[in-house]
């Protein structure tokens, strides 16, 4: 899958990379990639909900009344759930939702999102960004001049950069990440996806290798 390599000002350089089509080229497995949003969503939840029990409310622990002989019900301590500030009966506890998904399930999950982005023609690819300090607004422009429209972009560089990242820290809509950390959602929540000339040059490399 060839694509053409853009400017920062969404013009032609003459250039163009070639994208390997057994990762952006693959029949899409929807049901992988259920697995691993559910998977990545399911992490980011705290787990630190709690209800306390009969046995952790404060209350006395004596008995109200006897057992027989009142006219009236049964009845236990004040920390019994039918009571006000008792305790309450099958409530949630803190506990961990992550679960386990098998390595080559996110690997199809991130290919079958990729190869979805290429179908739709929604990926792109920009030469590498050289900026000396962060400039939110030169970022902004530039990423409206690549996608062409307000839409949600997520910006995929091959390593860390400092100052693209503090540029793109406060954007409500757009986001960056580093190649080694792109996961399935972020690619599906994304509308377009810019990949720096280097990042998608990496794919090419990799292919190579694997060859070899």
């Amino acid at each position: 899958m060839q694509i053409e390599i853009l400017n920062s000002k969404g013009a032609k350089v003459g250039r163009s990379v070639e994208l390997p089509d057994d990762i952006f080229g693959i029949e899409p497995n929807d049901h992988c990639i259920y697995l691993a949003v559910k998977q990545y969503l399911a992490a980011q939840r705290q787990g630190t909900h709690g209800t306390k029990t009969r046995a952790e409310v404060h209350g006395s622990s004596k008995k109200l009344h006897r057992q027989k002989g009142t006219g009236g019900s049964r009845k236990g301590n004040i920390r019994n759930p039918l009571y006000k500030g008792g305790g309450t009966v099958n409530g949630p506890k803190p506990h961990d939702y992550d679960f386990k998904l098998n390595r080559k399930v996110k690997d199809l999950a991130k290919m079958s999102a990729l190869s979805y982005k290429a179908r739709e023609n929604k990926i792109v690819v920009v030469e590498d960004w050289n900026m000396d300090t962060p400039k939110t607004k030169e970022l902004v422009a530039s990423i409206n001049s690549l996608k062409g429209d307000n839409r949600k972009a997520l910006v995929i560089l091959p390593v860390h950069t400092p100052n693209v990242y503090l540029s793109a820290r406060n954007l409500q809509d757009h986001s960056t990440t580093v190649l080694s950390d792109m996961n399935t959602y972020d690619l599906v929540n994304a509308n377009v996806l810019i990949f720096t000339e280097s990042a998608a040059k990496l794919f090419t490399a990799e292919a190579v290798v694997e060859e070899a």
